[in-house]
């Protein structure tokens, strides 16, 4: 409590809360551009739409007995939430939504609330993340890195059936097209497995009937690419290319921030990088009987928080939506002509064939399971070695 508090009062006398500086530089927030001497109020409207998460206290302990609180280790949990709560209004709502308080919203984005409530059975959740993290090597309470964060989301999203979506994590700073179209157009998995477990999973993870992913097409894809941009502070050479991913339309912004200190990167402006903090400790919310969800602590509604890119820790992971594949094609044509041919360093590389020395590239499907509930992802090591034998018996 005594850390909580004293985080609080940092957040609030932070440097960082001061408005924007009168500029005729644009700022960038996940692949729209806003003139702050003409539309300032658009800007700070589209920021305070994005959800919002940040440590809670006084939920029901993590595997029982475990912390009912996040507060000091969930900072990197809390951005990976909101990265993929970006990558959910896009494929539910649209990137032009727009949150107003007191506004009635759609069911869809009660919906998407609830996936990431501190419950057990809501499948992004504080508790979800930080046990699927054991199986990553990570124990209870300890802190992520953007790629243990990622490789997390990449697990959960195979229980996630109404958002359907089919999560790439980059390997060795290559993303491979040929992978990611046969992932994202890879077939509904077989009968048995679906039908087998459709309704367990339903009942762990608070889905119904309405399961987008049986349905044959495109899933849309979240593209999460980890990086290294330089070995104990940022490569200045990779600034351009870095500030450029985030006025591409797919831009989820960036996970990263400083040693044992994350952040949720969403645009920039100049040499600042702008971010969302999830360092402010709130209470535990619940959804209403209803179905919706008080969502006023869930949005963002001071001035944001600004810091300068070369203050960056270089462990960084960037994101990306691209809801059909059209998104997709496009979002490689602009790194081709923005990034790749741009740099002598590279960022990162986008390769078309599979490299023949790297292992099988096998899409990961949901494995089956007998648990019921929240034993589903408690038992993590079950849940990983059911996996493995299910893709051996895929090949």
């Amino acid at each position: 409590s005594v850390l909580s508090r004293y985080e609080n009062q940092i957040t609030i006398l932070s440097d960082y809360l001061e408005e924007f500086p009168e500029t005729d530089e644009p700022v960038w927030i996940l692949g729209r551009q806003h003139h702050l001497n003409t539309d300032k109020s658009k800007l700070l409207l589209d920021i305070s739409a994005r959800l919002w998460f940040t440590y809670r206290r006084k939920f029901s302990p993590i595997g029982g007995t475990g912390p009912s609180s996040d507060a000091g280790w969930g900072c990197m949990l809390r951005c990976g939430q909101m990265m993929l709560a970006q990558a959910l209004i896009c494929r539910h709502l649209g990137r032009d939504w727009q949150w107003e308080k007191h506004k009635k919203q759609p069911e869809e984005y009660h919906r998407i609330l609830r996936c990431f409530l501190d419950r057990k059975d809501c499948c992004y959740s504080i508790h979800q993340m930080a046990q699927m993290g054991v199986g990553e090597g990570k124990s209870i309470g300890e802190w992520f890195g953007p790629n243990t964060v990622a490789q997390v989301l990449k697990k959960l999203a195979l229980f996630d059936e109404w958002n359907s979506l089919a999560v790439y994590v980059s390997m060795d700073n290559t993303v491979v097209i040929e992978d990611i179209k046969k992932m994202c157009w890879s077939p509904a998995q077989s009968s048995s497995v679906a039908h087998s477990s459709a309704h367990l999973h339903r009942s762990a993870l608070g889905q119904n009937k309405n399961t987008a992913g049986l349905c044959p097409g495109w899933k849309p894809l979240l593209l999460i690419i980890p990086l290294r941009l330089g070995i104990n502070h940022i490569n200045p050479v990779y600034i351009d290319a870095f500030k450029e991913c985030f006025k591409m339309p797919q831009s989820l912004g960036a996970l990263g921030g400083k040693p044992n200190n994350a952040y949720y990167f969403i645009g920039f402006l100049g040499n600042e990088l702008i971010y969302l903090d999830p360092h402010t400790t709130q209470s535990f919310v619940d959804s209403e009987e209803n179905g919706t969800v008080d969502d006023k602590s869930f949005h963002c509604q001071q001035a944001p928080h600004r810091m300068k890119i070369m203050n960056l820790d270089p462990s960084v992971a960037l994101g990306f939506f691209c809801k059909e594949e059209c998104d997709f094609d496009n979002w490689c044509s602009l790194v081709q002509k923005e990034i790749l041919k741009q740099q002598s360093l590279r960022m990162f590389e986008l390769v078309q064939k599979h490299p023949p020395h790297w292992p099988p590239f096998i899409p990961p499907t949901k494995p089956e399971v007998t648990t019921t509930g929240a034993e589903l992802i408690e038992s993590t090591d079950k849940l990983f070695e059911l996996e493995e034998e299910f893709e051996i018996l895929s090949v």
